[in-house]
């Protein structure tokens, strides 16, 4: 009875459906941080190290993917609190430079990247829930992928029923994946306190001087530092968003980028560069080495840590389908909004199907690599996005404002990630991303620019039986 009075509480108070402001700076800075750190600081430790060839470099990349990240949030803090409509890319695509790229980006992210990196992020809990209950061998790759499956399939559940809820799950997972970090690095301070320092010795031998080995781990760098854009992605729901937004970014970036850089040291205190090369699950190691009988907590605070990813990504995911779907981009039912919890439940359950097929390939290292170059893609895209409009919109409101050799600075970062790997050591992944970019701009034309002269009466039907059973609308057709 509560809940239906409040309900149409929420109804009287605007006379439609839309997505409530629910995200103050706590849960913000909840869906920033916990979006981060996830699977990455457990699992790209290696694609860096083997990259670079050696530890300095190694500390040098990863220090340097923190600024650039941040750089990164504080333009795309400019574009948020300028443009504030959810979406990210795909709202600042649009607004500068149209329909056409904005239907890229939004093809791309909703069937492509978003589901990738959820199949990745869950692959990776599985790899770290299970493996105190098998040997060195691992648990086998079926009974992984059923456990990620499961995990989508209840936080999906989960993002159906309320965002209250989903706040509150991803500030508790937070404060705890902070916390397991902190057992890292206070292990490695006192492993380090000791003297045992023979790890850094001649830190920097064997680095490489090779530009798309560097890009390259630039690319799994940054696939730890990976969310710093998803609040962006749902700006709509965030209360007060001209404040809230930078300051989330502020408390974020720096806290992210330090306890990145401690737990790193941590681990290259504790394991070698031969150890830490033939590891899959770095944090499990470390964690034998130091911790001993009390090392299943490891594995442990690495599934929590992902888990509060999941949740995360598995929010923001949903909204760029939302946010397409209302300018025609998508079918008209991933814009519906259900009339009792306020949340998009079409596109929700649309990212989680596509987040579990995407768990058929299971090979996590060349899903970063896919999902990298793509992502970098539409970031330059942004940057170029943020300079052109303060050419064309001069007059645009500005509540806060980045200096221009911000963007400048990240549309070089953008081409030197996007053109090295290709030009220096191609990758069948790149091929890929670029063909399915090619298809999406094939894919305009039909659904986008003929859609009229389409015969809707099928998706019309299918369109009002969703509605039906999910009792759901869109929020510019709902009057109390």
């Amino acid at each position: 009875m509560a809940e239906a009075v409040n309900n149409d509480k929420r109804l009287k108070d605007n006379g439609k459906v839309q997505l409530n402001q629910e995200l103050g700076l706590l849960s913000s800075v909840g869906i920033i941080v916990g979006s981060i750190i996830g699977s990455g600081i457990f699992i790209s430790p290696i694609g860096v190290l083997s990259n670079t060839g050696s530890i300095g470099l190694s500390l040098v990349v990863w220090t340097s993917c923190g600024i650039i990240s941040t750089l990164g949030a504080l333009a795309f803090a400019e574009l948020g609190t300028s443009i504030p409509k959810s979406g990210a890319e795909y709202a600042y695509l649009y607004e500068a430079f149209g329909s056409l790229p904005a239907f890229v980006f939004a093809w791309v992210k909703i069937f492509a990247n978003r589901p990738s990196s959820q199949a990745v992020v869950c692959l990776t809990f599985s790899e770290y829930a299970l493996s105190p209950f098998f040997d060195a061998c691992g648990p086998p790759l079926l009974i992984k992928k059923l456990l990620a499956a499961s995990v989508l399939a209840l936080l999906g559940a989960i993002n159906c029923y309320d965002v209250k809820a989903v706040a509150k799950i991803q500030v508790v997972f937070t404060g705890l994946k902070l916390l397991a970090l902190s057992i890292i690095i206070m292990g490695g301070v006192v492993h380090l306190s000791k003297g045992n320092l023979e790890y850094f010795d001649n830190a920097f031998s064997g680095s490489t001087d090779d530009p798309s080995k560097i890009a390259l781990a630039f690319y799994s760098g940054f696939w730890a530092f990976g969310g710093w854009n998803y609040l962006n992605l749902a700006t709509e729901e965030v209360k007060d968003p001209t404040r809230t937004l930078p300051r989330a970014i502020w408390i974020s970036l720096p806290l992210v980028t330090i306890f990145y850089l401690l737990t790193n040291i941590s681990y290259f205190a504790v394991i070698s560069k031969t150890e830490l090369l033939a590891s899959t699950t770095t944090g499990v190691l470390w964690g034998n080495k130091v911790l001993g009988v009390a090392s299943i907590l490891i594995p442990i605070s690495v599934a929590v840590s992902t888990f509060g990813a999941a949740n995360g990504t598995t929010f923001v995911t949903s909204r760029v389908a939302y946010a397409a779907a209302r300018n025609g981009h998508m079918p008209k039912v991933l814009s519906m909004i259900n009339v009792k919890r306020r949340t998009p439940l079409p596109s929700i359950i649309l990212s989680v199907t596509l987040s579990i097929l995407m768990l058929i390939p299971g090979d996590i290292f060349s899903l970063i690599s896919f999902l990298s170059f793509t992502s970098w893609l539409f970031i330059g895209g942004s940057m170029l996005a943020l300079l052109v409009l303060r050419w064309t919109r001069p007059t645009l409101h500005r509540p806060f404002k980045v200096p221009l050799v911000i963007p400048i600075i990240m549309v070089a970062v953008t081409l030197f990630l996007v053109i090295t790997p290709i030009t220096k050591e191609p990758k069948i992944e790149f091929l890929y991303a670029i063909l399915f970019v090619i298809v999406g701009l094939l894919l305009y034309i039909p659904f986008v620019c003929c859609r009229h002269r389409w015969n809707h009466n099928f998706l019309d039907k299918f369109t009002v039986i969703v509605q039906l059973v999910m009792e759901s609308t869109a929020p510019y057709e709902f009057n109390k």
